[in-house]
């Protein structure tokens, strides 16, 4: 989701290749996307570019991958074939991984108690807002004050590796399946985590939105997993309405409405 605030990388694209140039080498993006790409060749191959090569110790690192056919799902109408396809390509991300090869893989950034911890400092930051925005923020911070969401995974709900971005426009759909880049916060996570940040993301909703019920229905969750789904949709609705409400209102990056749009959803989803 950080991609959402800053530029972190540029992209050059060729019939056959995509060189993914990023900003700095100190924050790991360029690690995470090359040791991403490469778990995924080995254990799912065809499901994301595959690596060709990288320097991952320039100054502006770089790494270089095949490039996928396809169309983004972001802001396209999504029937059943589309849906079906999402969800098959999402449980083979998590799948992908053995559970061996994972526990050697870093968590990855943004996870519950790094959220938490933001969320503390947008709220003393934000612009001072009214109506509807501000009471979701109010009643987002309540709901904090007295959730159970556990910074730590708890114990019986098994680890995933994480793609580490919902944004739909990541996973393309080539008529007949979906395959999925970008990689740069991928790491180790849990389901409920993931799927929560595909349904809250705001690129599956602003436009033309995602069907959560159909999308989450072809996830067999346990018990477990279930509660902690509310839960982190519940965090990521208040993420993404302070993200949204932060926005620059010279250079706006979404359609006028669109926080007020997310305040109703975080109200929804806490009431």
């Amino acid at each position: 989701m950080s991609a959402v605030r800053w530029v972190t990388h540029g992209i050059e694209m060729s019939a056959g290749r995509v060189v993914k140039r990023f900003a700095s080498r100190d924050d790991g993006r360029a690690e995470r996307e090359w040791r991403g790409l490469t778990l995924l060749s080995v254990h799912a191959p065809g499901l994301a570019p595959e690596p060709l090569e990288a320097d991952l110790a320039a100054e502006r690192p770089v790494v270089v991958m095949s490039r996928l056919a396809g169309v983004p799902l972001r802001g396209t109408v999504m029937g059943e074939r589309e849906h079906a396809a999402l969800g098959e390509a999402v449980a083979a991300l998590h799948q992908a991984v053995p559970p061996g090869v994972l526990r050697q893989v870093p968590p990855r950034p943004g996870l519950p108690g790094e959220l938490l911890g933001r969320i503390g400092g947008w709220a003393a930051d934000v612009p001072s807002r009214r109506g509807s925005v501000r009471r979701a923020m109010d009643a987002g911070l309540d709901w904090l004050q007295c959730s159970e969401l556990p910074v730590d995974l708890p114990r019986g709900i098994p680890e995933v590796f994480g793609p580490g971005d919902g944004n739909l426009a990541n996973y393309l759909w080539d008529g007949s399946r979906v395959r999925v880049v970008d990689f740069e916060d991928s790491g180790r996570s849990d389901r409920a985590f993931e799927l929560a940040e595909i349904t809250e993301h705001v690129g599956s909703w602003v436009e033309q939105p995602l069907d959560v019920p159909v999308f989450l229905g072809q996830f067999d969750l346990c018990p477990a997993e279930m509660v902690r789904l509310g839960e982190c949709r519940r965090l990521l609705a208040l993420v993404w309405l302070f993200l949204l409400a932060g926005d620059d209102p010279e250079h706006p990056r979404n359609p006028a409405g669109t926080v007020e749009r997310q305040a109703a959803r975080v109200l929804e989803l806490l009431g």
